[in-house]
């Protein structure tokens, strides 16, 4: 979800140099004390709950099974990529298809930094191959995220709508992602939430005014073909995520419906988010492994199946990004060179 330490970070990034391995290997370490935290923490529950039952149903699943998840994951991730193409060539940046992919999954690779701010490593690229100013590329970051929660908030009130039952708190998540979504894509009423909050805290001029500046860069995507194009990829995409989910219950004897095993995934997806955790871990777990617990899968059969869908989503397209991130750099490099 956008921040104002998101934007914040948008300076550090222009001003810091290249990491260097050091930073790298920092990096690098957090993934791994996070991957563990998480596993630890399922293995645990699995633990406790009676390993042998969980150990059964994860020794169901298929190699096929397995790609197809992460088939669907991909499908997710490309689609949000082709959304950031959309939304570079609107702003008016020569990019082409195949760079932004590049920019757009290997900014994956910071997924795990709070409130994924790292994730705007993707407008250093940007900075490197075309010269534009941070402030300019900015919207794209205002836009990527604002499309992201429009289509989980639509996704989730509908799954809601269809499923029997509810989920608590769903509904308001829902309208707090839409309500944020609105605000981020309005450059008149963010410009004035800014000046608000300036004014309120009476502090960081220089970042208030750049972000003023970006709000009112937000009026080029303001079309509506454009914004029906970018809400119908976001779409597609988290709803493969969703998909995903629902057909790994099925393949292990808990099937809930399509619209409840959406709504949960994606419930759960922004519920992690608004923790602040990177990347979500530890509360988008505890959420999924508690509304399934509600609807009456057991134990070990919800762990095992948060476990494998986590890591074929959100560890996936970290993965994803490890190995796309060192290209990203070294081609960026290059374009200075140039």
């Amino acid at each position: 979800m956008m921040t104002m330490s998101s934007i914040n970070t948008t300076e550090e990034i222009s001003a810091q140099p290249t990491k260097g391995p050091a930073r790298r290997w920092r990096d690098i370490a957090l993934l791994g004390v996070l991957f563990a935290f998480v596993i630890a923490g399922l293995v645990g529950l699995a633990a406790a709950t009676g390993w042998e039952e969980t150990k059964h149903q994860l020794m169901q699943l298929t190699l096929l099974q397995i790609v197809i998840l992460l088939a669907l994951s991909l499908v997710n991730y490309l689609f949000r990529g082709a959304r950031w193409h959309l939304f570079s060539n609107r702003l008016g940046l020569p990019t082409t298809l195949i760079q932004d992919l590049r920019h757009f999954l290997g900014g994956f690779a910071m997924s795990v930094t709070p409130g994924r701010v790292g994730e705007l490593i993707r407008m250093r690229w940007l900075k490197r191959e075309t010269g534009w100013a941070v402030e300019r590329t900015a919207p794209l970051v205002l836009m990527d995220r604002a499309s992201d929660l429009a289509a989980m908030a639509l996704i989730l009130a509908g799954g809601i709508a269809l499923s029997a039952g509810g989920i608590a708190m769903a509904m308001p998540v829902a309208l707090l992602a839409l309500v944020a979504a609105f605000i981020a894509t309005r450059p008149k009423l963010l410009a004035g939430c800014v000046t608000l909050l300036y004014r309120t805290v009476g502090k960081f001029p220089r970042l208030m005014a750049r972000v003023r500046t970006a709000a009112r860069s937000l009026s080029v995507f303001s079309s509506g073909p454009i914004m029906a194009a970018a809400l119908a990829l976001g779409l597609i995409g988290w709803i493969a995520e969703g998909y995903a989910f629902h057909l790994l219950l099925m393949w292990m004897g808990a099937d809930i419906g399509f619209a409840k095993a959406i709504a949960i995934f994606t419930f759960s997806t922004l519920a992690g988010g608004l923790t602040g955790a990177p990347g979500g871990v530890g509360g988008a777990e505890a959420a999924m492994v508690a509304l399934l617990s509600l609807e009456g899968i057991p134990l070990e059969v919800s762990i095992p199946a948060t476990a494998v869908i986590r890591l074929t989503t959100l560890w996936f397209a970290i993965l994803i990004g490890v190995a796309v991130f060192p290209m990203a750099e070294r081609i960026s490099k290059k374009a200075i060179a140039v």
